[in-house]
């Protein structure tokens, strides 16, 4: 039973009130004073205090004041005649709950209470219904011919229920887990149906990362737009939902759309064609002097602006560049400097933080227990965001003019399931996909691996004659069968990326103008 305490010095008007609550359920203990009040809560405990703020001796604020010095925790209710805006203020700088406005009615006393006392509870039980209710038009939706958008559409649908059911802790988050994993299942072989189309047939692809920047970024700047492009590598469409809310007061959303990695979703590749407009095996033949192979030791992506000015260059566009990357927020605020200097119509930010998150959370046991589950690494990212100093960035740069871009190459995936793969030497070490020559796997995986045999069909190259390319689907990733056991044990339930997922392929575009700038 919930115990109230109810202070106020007209306190025998409030009987029938009292009266009410007990037969709602409720626990009420009444007093006139605010020191009548400090001693009763000195020896009890309640779960929430409703306060009148026009009382003779101590004031209303008064006892506000000492009850929160007393008890910080119990949420107070401040009731009053006087609607001045100062007053409410004040009580609201004194971190009161909730204020009610005299003449109170028993109805707007007991929505208080639920709100306070019960609003997880109720919150839980409604979402739980909500779910239930969902949940058949989801599984029915699953199994249909879907074509992109719908994807996508699934997709929100999917992370928004992944979200709430995990926010509230409800007996459902395995059942919006399976229902993903069914997902990913038809999804794989969505993509494996069409990904070689939309390889030979550019014009009518969906958005992928090769097409996003010739799509989406270039018109911007044909109308003289001034860009700030946020890369964050390895950002998914749920932890975007989380950063919206640290930054909605403050921008607006002009467009939050989503769209396809390529394959593999790799920084190595998706990325080099972000920035280049072109498929990998295009780079590589095109332009071999900004291609890493695989086995080589350099960094893979150490080439981004050159291949960005290359792509402005074939779309004709003269467009000064600025662009920058970093991992920690002294790099962040390094770049800033210089960017606010370049008066560059296009400034590029990119931030690997979220991926070296996800490779120590693989390597690191304290960073395992911290981000644990989805909703743990979600809660991570958006921590990271509030400290990392591309709020500051986005602020400042929208203030001289710039329209904000947040998007990012590819996602991730926590992986659970082993599939065993054999390869030579020099087979690449991915775990969600492999390249390299005579690769072998066990034929009754097939339905869980994506095999291409011809990687030219999809824009690859070959690192030799006979390469070919496997990708994992759903929550599969590859192991060697030498010291198989201690190789799956150490990454199951880590998060990886290069394969086929909705978490993976579908990726986040938003752009964003700044509120107060209006």
């Amino acid at each position: 039973m919930k115990k109230l305490l109810w202070i106020d010095d007209e306190i025998e008007l409030l009987k029938p009130y009292c009266i009410f609550l007990k037969e709602k359920g409720y626990e009420v203990e009444c007093c006139c004073s605010g020191n009548d009040a400090l001693q009763i809560l000195a020896a009890n405990h309640y779960d929430i205090i409703f306060l009148d703020e026009n009382m003779p001796g101590m004031s209303g604020l008064d006892t506000l004041e000492k009850i929160t010095e007393l008890s910080p925790d119990i949420p107070i209710v401040m009731i009053t005649k006087n609607e001045e805006e100062n007053l409410m203020e004040a009580a609201i700088g004194k971190r009161i709950a909730d204020y009610l406005i005299k003449p109170v009615n028993p109805n707007q006393i007991l929505m208080t209470l639920k709100k306070h006392l019960h609003g997880r509870e109720i919150i839980s039980n409604q979402t739980i219904s909500s779910f239930r209710e969902e949940f058949m038009k989801i599984s029915s939706s699953i199994s249909e011919r879907l074509e992109p958008e719908k994807w996508f559409a699934l997709y929100r649908r999917l992370t928004e229920w992944n979200m709430k059911l995990s926010e509230n802790d409800t007996e459902l988050f395995p059942l919006i887990h399976s229902l993903t994993d069914e997902a990913n299942s038809f999804f794989a072989r969505f993509i494996q149906n069409n990904y070689i189309g939309w390889m030979k047939d550019p014009f009518n692809r969906p958005t992928t990362s090769i097409d996003l920047f010739r799509r989406k970024i270039a018109p911007m700047l044909k109308e003289n737009d001034k860009i700030l492009m946020i890369v964050i590598d390895n950002f998914r469409y749920d932890q975007w939902n989380l950063i919206r809310e640290l930054i909605k007061e403050d921008f607006e959303i002009n467009e939050d759309r989503l769209y396809f990695s390529i394959l593999p979703t790799s920084t190595q590749y998706a990325r080099n064609s972000l920035f280049s407009g072109l498929t990998p095996l295009e780079i590589q033949k095109k332009h071999p002097e900004y291609w890493v192979e695989e086995g080589d030791e350099e960094t893979k992506n150490q080439y981004e602006k050159e291949l960005l000015e290359l792509q402005l260059k074939r779309l004709r566009m003269d467009v000064r560049v600025f662009y920058s990357k970093f991992g920690n927020s002294t790099s962040c605020e390094q770049a800033l400097t210089e960017m606010s200097k370049s008066q560059a119509q296009l400034s590029v930010a990119v931030t690997n933080f979220v991926d070296m998150l996800s490779h120590a959370r693989t390597d690191d046991k304290v960073i395992r227990e911290l981000a644990k589950n989805d909703a743990a690494y979600r809660t991570l990212t958006k921590d990271w965001f509030r400290h990392s100093g591309l709020v500051r960035m986005m602020t400042e740069m929208s203030a001289k003019g710039y329209k904000i871009i947040i998007t990012t190459d590819h996602g991730t995936t926590e992986v659970s399931k082993a599939l065993k793969v054999i390869g030579d030497k020099n087979t690449s070490v991915s775990l969600r996909y492999k390249v390299g020559k005579s690769l072998n796997f066990d034929r009754k995986d097939s339905k869980e691996i994506f095999e291409i045999t011809k990687p030219s069909e999809i824009g690859l190259p070959m690192p030799n004659l006979s390469s070919t390319y496997i990708f994992a689907t759903n929550r599969n990733f590859f192991a060697y069968p030498n010291n198989y056991n201690y190789y799956v044990s150490y990454y199951k339930n880590t998060f990886q990326h290069g394969g086929i997922s909705m978490e993976e392929m579908i990726i986040p575009f938003v752009c964003l103008e700044s509120r107060n700038k209006k």
